[in-house]
C-alpha cells in the first residue's frame, strides 16, 4: 500500500477507492492525492 506523500519509486499506481491510475516518472516523485477522488491510498 502506498499513501500520498510517500516516494514509492517509478511506476503506475492505482487508487484503492476509484481505480484511477497515477504514473510516477522518477524515483524521487512524491505520490499526490488521487486526481479523480482526492483519496490517498494506492496499490
Amino acid at each position: 500500500m502506498v499513501k500520498t506523500g510517500q516516494k514509492p519509486g517509478k511506476g503506475t499506481y492505482t487508487c484503492r477507492y476509484c481505480g484511477q491510475k497515477v504514473t510516477l516518472d522518477d524515483r524521487t516523485d512524491t505520490m499526490p492525492p488521487c486526481p479523480k477522488c482526492e483519496k490517498t491510498d494506492f496499490y
